[in-house]
């Protein structure tokens, strides 16, 4: 398939300044980068100081991953943002050790310098490329990107549409208004090529904009938080604030946590490489892999959560037809603003969350159909079938499992549950590795 084909502009053409900033910014925006730092600061009941400087730390830290990777270690169009995996456990790790201002946060930063470092070491030691190349085939590839597309869904749907703070109905509306937006944007590129450009690249912007201009009409839009905001403020809570302690326990729940993330980096990054028509080389997965634990240091020493690769951008490009790397880099930049500029920081955190919803959706389904066109192209085999269907089978079952019984399981089970992404690459890999490759005669 031509990259030509799908694509306006390719990973490596140059686009003017300008354009590429308002580019970077349209992925700043279609991302939620924002929730999972305020749901960890409500977890752990933190004042607005601390929330704020956890929100700035992520902001920072999404910033120049991102422009690590894209520039320097992957070399591809890659934005790096928070995982939702490592909340529950960095919550409790906090918790258990103090509370935020009681040593909690030292422990935590200590669990998680361990695991960049390991990381790092990872990728140095050129073991991560052959481990992929052995147990992650076309076939696997081609499933991890369709269970990473599918397990998105329902977030997109529930937490910012149906479950979001709101009127339900008025929830539904504003997201259906916005999707509507995209749609029409994209429908009008295909149409008329010659405006392609506008409504294609900036479909996502302009559906966002046309989404908070009606929520801002039916008060949707609460401003107050943005007038409250400072213009401009520095980073309050970085690792030199909160100290750093090791912790035996804490240590090992952050590595397994680091394990089942790099699971996850790998869906993103194969879901990546398959809308830019890219194969993804030795070298490439060594470097991406030292670049997420320096991406995770970075998120330490500023003091939040770690950042790894973020799926969402893929669905953005194929939407968009827009993968230039400098795009990306763009997007590193906003996000370094973000951290420092308070004021648009609560700006974008005003969006409300069914406008986002609106976009995220459409986002999901275009990662998924990625990974299914993957898997479309390979010849596939009787074993393939149970290679391709539980993984997405246990997809669908862990996004729907009610939230008691995975309370109830032991804590290192409830970050597997808390991950279908990880627990379905997993399983392609295993089942590829122990199904039959050739057929049995029959006699």
């Amino acid at each position: 398939m031509d990259e030509k084909a799908h694509l306006l502009i390719g990973p490596d053409e140059k686009v003017p300044a300008g354009e590429a900033a308002l580019l970077g910014l349209q992925h700043v925006l279609a991302m939620d980068v924002y929730v999972p730092p305020i749901i960890l600061a409500g977890l752990l009941a933190m004042g607005s100081a601390d929330s704020t400087a956890l929100l700035q730390a992520t902001f920072l830290a999404a910033g120049i991953g991102t422009i690590l990777q894209t520039a320097y270690f992957m070399k591809m169009p890659v934005s790096q943002g928070p995982s939702f995996v490592p909340l529950t456990a960095a919550a409790g790790v906090v918790l258990a050790s103090g509370g935020v201002h009681g040593g909690g946060m030292a422990t935590l930063m200590g669990s998680l310098l361990i695991g960049a470092l390991l990381l790092i070491l990872l990728g140095l030691s050129g073991v991560f490329q052959k481990i992929i190349n052995h147990l992650v085939p076309a076939v696997v590839g081609g499933t991890i990107i369709t269970c990473v597309g599918l397990s998105l869904i329902p977030s997109a749907l529930n937490d910012n549409i149906f479950e979001a703070k709101g009127n339900v109905y008025q929830n539904m509306e504003l997201a259906a208004v916005t999707a509507l937006v995209l749609l029409v944007c994209v429908a009008i590129s295909i149409r008329f090529p010659r405006v392609q450009k506008i409504f294609k690249t900036g479909s996502i912007v302009i559906a966002l904009l046309v989404g908070t201009a009606l929520s801002a009409t039916m008060g949707r839009l609460d401003a107050s938080s943005v007038a409250a905001a400072p213009w401009f403020s520095l980073p309050q809570r970085t690792v030199f604030y909160w100290g750093m302690h090791f912790n035996g326990t804490a240590i090992l729940t952050f590595i397994i946590i680091y394990a089942i993330l790099t699971t996850e980096t790998t869906g993103t990054w194969f879901a990546m490489g398959a809308v830019t028509n890219h194969q993804i080389t030795k070298k490439q997965w060594n470097r991406g892999i030292i670049g997420e634990g320096l991406s995770c240091l970075v998120a330490t020493i500023t003091g939040t959560t770690p950042v790894t690769g973020y799926s969402t951008n893929a669905g953005i490009i194929s939407i968009t037809g827009v993968a230039s790397k400098r795009v990306f880099i763009s997007a590193g930049f906003w996000f370094i603003v973000l951290g420092f500029c308070t004021k648009l920081s609560a700006f974008l955190a005003a969006i409300p969350a069914p406008v986002i919803g609106g976009v995220f959706a459409i986002i999901t389904v275009t990662i998924m159909l990625n990974g299914l066109n993957v898997i479309r192209n390979i010849k596939t085999g009787e074993s393939d079938l149970y290679v391709i269907g539980l993984p997405i089978i246990l997809t669908i079952a862990l996004v729907l499992i009610p939230k008691k019984i995975t309370a109830a399981a032991p804590q290192v089970v409830q970050y597997l549950l808390g991950s279908p992404i990880a627990v379905a690459a997993l399983t392609a890999i295993i089942l590829h590795l122990l199904m039959p490759t050739k057929q049995t005669k029959l006699s």
